[in-house]
């Protein structure tokens, strides 16, 4: 797992993050940083391989973790399809946020007894985690429920912690960090300030 510190400080002491060269489009740089989404992707892969069981079912945080779900599940080799799940309806933001635009729950499989990976893209206050187990828990009791995610960039609000985290960032409060994908399915990181 790599850690890089994308606060302008530089890299942490023991950063050994994916780095990939200037004409690879999935590669964004922050400040003198560059953050590779597809060797971070190949990193969760490896993760996540070691983490399923045969009847381990994948669901992803929409969009972005709906994104890795639905490509995990093709590089794995997994039958059926990935689930996708929203954390809209349990958020406790969500007077001031109101219903995403993004996609909402699709669970393909039954939930109670199942073996879930929830996939997302950063993990951030953990808030966000926590309105998808509520929803979760709506479909169903899972048997067991995990996490892994592309980016920790800490800031944890709620005692949440991923089982496999591709890499460890740290980002100013101003900064925020989301995966974005390209038409061709390759992954890149959006960065922004304020």
């Amino acid at each position: 797992m790599s850690t890089l510190n994308l606060s302008g400080a530089g890299p942490s002491q023991d950063a050994k993050a994916p780095m990939g060269g200037s004409d690879d489009t999935s590669v964004r740089s922050v400040g003198a940083l560059l953050l590779d989404a597809e060797a971070l992707y190949r990193e969760l892969l490896r993760g996540v391989r070691s983490l399923c069981g045969a009847e381990t079912r994948l669901v992803g945080i929409t969009s972005g973790g709906a994104w890795l779900a639905e490509r995990l599940q093709k590089d794995l080799n997994l039958p059926g399809k990935a689930g996708a799940i929203s954390s809209s309806m349990h958020r406790d933001d969500f007077a001031q946020r109101g219903l995403a635009s993004g996609g909402q729950t699709q669970l393909p499989f039954d939930v109670n007894g199942a073996d879930i990976l929830i996939l997302d893209d950063v993990l951030y206050t953990g808030r966000t985690i926590r309105a998808v187990i509520n929803e979760l828990f709506d479909y169903g009791r899972p048997g067991c429920v995990r996490l892994a995610v592309l980016v920790d960039r800490g800031g944890r609000e709620l005692p949440v912690q991923a089982d496999f985290a591709a890499a460890r960032v740290t980002l100013g409060k101003s900064q925020s960090l989301a995966l974005a994908r390209s038409d061709a399915g390759v992954f890149s990181f959006n960065v922004k300030e304020g």
